[in-house]
């Protein structure tokens, strides 16, 4: 064995074991970024309608204004509406069309149970509970390729609660995934951290948005 590979077998193997290490981490910290554990272990709006959930995500951040102001910004998100406020290039890239608004549209205000609010042309989630300015909560699954029942059922929660004081806000993002088929989780595991990127960027979006913040 030359010396080169001598070396290199240990010190690979060495990083493999500090990937393996940091993972449950670094997992940790994509599902619960901003959030505090109360946030975390907290019952939300919406957690009823993905009771038996297989992977959650509770992320959050602080806005410094009050609810009152946060909520217009929620009540406009879909494709063909605000956005979502995150990396429309990259949500692009998969056709989703996407155009993130950076003003209130009144046209966009009116969220009723039941509304559809597109995340592609071709996808969309119901809306399954409207609590202005509290809380907004989308439903729905992901489809099979041959239009066979739901990979999995996932909900969205989007929920403003007070924060520090009274001109402050929490503004918590949560997502429930529960697996319809045996091999879900491969799907959702990658997509989570995905999501982990884009909803940060979105929290940042939002409160920046609210806050008046150049954005």
């Amino acid at each position: 064995m030359s010396t080169l590979r001598r070396t290199a077998v240990p010190v690979a193997a060495a990083v493999a074991t500090a990937v393996v290490a940091a993972y449950p981490t670094a997992r940790r910290r994509a599902l619960e970024w901003g959030a505090t554990p109360d946030e975390t272990t907290a019952v939300l709006p919406g957690d009823s309608l993905v009771p038996r959930a297989d992977l959650v995500a509770t992320r959050a951040t602080d806005v410094d204004v009050h609810p009152d102001h946060v909520w217009p910004w929620l009540a406009q998100i879909g494709q063909g509406k605000a956005g979502f406020y995150s990396y429309e290039a990259l949500e692009n890239l998969a056709g989703c069309d996407i155009h993130n608004a950076d003003r209130v549209v009144g046209s966009w205000q009116d969220v009723a149970v039941g509304d559809e609010v597109h995340l592609h042309p071709d996808v969309a989630l119901r809306v399954a509970l409207v609590e202005p300015p509290d809380a907004l909560v989308l439903h729905g699954g992901a489809p099979t390729d041959d239009d066979g029942p739901a990979l999995f059922d996932f909900s969205w929660a989007f929920v403003v609660r007070p924060g520090r004081d009274e001109g402050h806000s929490r503004l918590v993002v949560r997502e429930r995934y529960h697996y319809r088929a045996p091999w879900a989780g491969s799907v959702v595991e990658p997509v989570a951290w995905v999501s982990a990127l884009m909803t940060e960027k979105m929290l940042r979006g939002i409160r920046h948005r609210a806050e008046g913040v150049p954005v």
